[in-house]
């Protein structure tokens, strides 16, 4: 096991930055998942650990090791990629012998490691099937034994679920948690999946356009954004965005006044977002003016979209025993005072002293 450190890491292609400026630490035996939308530099993170993509600048650390110009075979990783990449030809216990037969560890061996690879992960009856005659599921976690096999240092996971229907998602992603706590291997693990990684990571690095946003545990994520972005982008749906400007006691927005709530109190005069998450509004008797555009049935919850005067759209969530709206319906939108957020309109980051 070791931590995987990067200092001022940036990767570039020509004039464009994938990745801009990385600092970054992933504990000893932590699972730190790298999360953003598409494009945003978390797999070229994890592949220039991988030594699959060279570092243009700064230094990137495994255990104590410098591995900036180190070969691939050499860092002592494992990587478990979104496609599987297993040998179609090859029985499941040769494709998770293959890394002990590249080291040319004996067969005996060799066989035993990959038994025990295969039980940690319910795979031993599975050992003559060819990958085609297993589903998606099983065929992960030939991966995962794949990599476990080795013993490595470290981890790196890249969106193995990607491939899997919502029910073995959830089943895998329980797995690859209660594997990773077994083993206690330090694992950094990409997604552009929200959900994935407030339930896999001790801790979460946002990303977007490169650069890391925010580092911190899911729920502090969650009840701290440090900008607009993660704000966003955290939360199923995210956080609602509400444009506002301060005058004296009252938020003004396009839709209605709030009062400043103690909690927004140091917020200087003039513009500012506000922020509130669908559980902290409500649909009540009085508070912002808005059209009912979108209701969507959930089972146990529904989502009601409103539409403030201005354009702006909310998102209220509300148990399955409260009453609809119907679609055009005039509501006011209530907001809790206690658990607005605010933002700084120009930059997007968060307002220190607000919550």
């Amino acid at each position: 096991m070791a931590r995987v450190h990067f200092a001022n890491v940036s990767k570039r292609y020509g004039d464009v930055a994938a990745v801009d400026d990385l600092s970054l630490e992933v504990a000893d035996g932590e699972l730190l998942v790298l999360l953003g939308p598409s494009g945003c530099g978390k797999t070229t993170a994890l592949r220039m650990v991988a030594g699959l993509e060279e570092v243009t600048e700064g230094s990137l650390m495994i255990g104590d090791d410098l591995v900036n110009d180190v070969d691939p075979k050499d860092r002592d990783v494992a990587m478990v990629f979104q496609s599987y990449a297993l040998y179609p030809h090859m029985s499941v216990a040769k494709n998770i012998e293959f890394p002990l037969r590249q080291r040319k560890i004996e067969t005996a061996e060799r066989k035993q490691r990959a038994l025990e690879a295969a039980t940690t992960l319910g795979l031993e009856d599975l050992m003559d099937r060819k990958p085609g005659q297993l589903s998606g599921g099983q065929r992960q976690r030939v991966a995962l034994a794949r990599a476990i096999v080795r013993d490595p240092r470290v981890f790196l996971m890249d969106e193995p679920l990607s491939n899997l229907d919502a029910k073995l998602r959830v089943q895998t992603r329980g797995d690859i948690v209660a594997l990773q706590r077994r083993l206690g291997t330090t694992t950094l693990y990409v997604t552009h999946d929200q959900v994935e990684a407030m339930t896999m990571g001790h801790r979460i690095a946002v990303m977007q356009g490169g650069r890391l946003q925010q580092v911190a545990a899911p729920q502090d994520l969650y009840e701290r954004p440090a900008n607009t972005f993660v704000a966003t982008f955290l939360g199923s749906p995210g956080m609602n965005l509400i444009p506002a400007r301060r005058q004296g006691d009252e938020l003004v927005t396009p839709s209605g006044s709030l009062v400043v709530p103690a909690e927004l109190s140091g917020i200087a005069p003039g513009e500012v977002t506000l922020g509130a998450r669908p559980e902290s509004l409500s649909l009540g008797t009085e508070g912002l003016r808005a059209t009912v555009s979108l209701v969507e049935m959930l089972g146990a919850e529904t989502q009601v979209h409103c539409k403030l005067e201005g354009g702006t759209t909310l998102v209220v969530r509300q148990g399955h025993d409260q009453v609809r709206p119907d679609l055009g319906h005039s509501v006011l939108v209530s907001v809790d005072p206690s658990s607005l957020h605010a933002f700084d309109a120009a930059t997007g980051d968060r307002i220190e002293g607000s919550q």
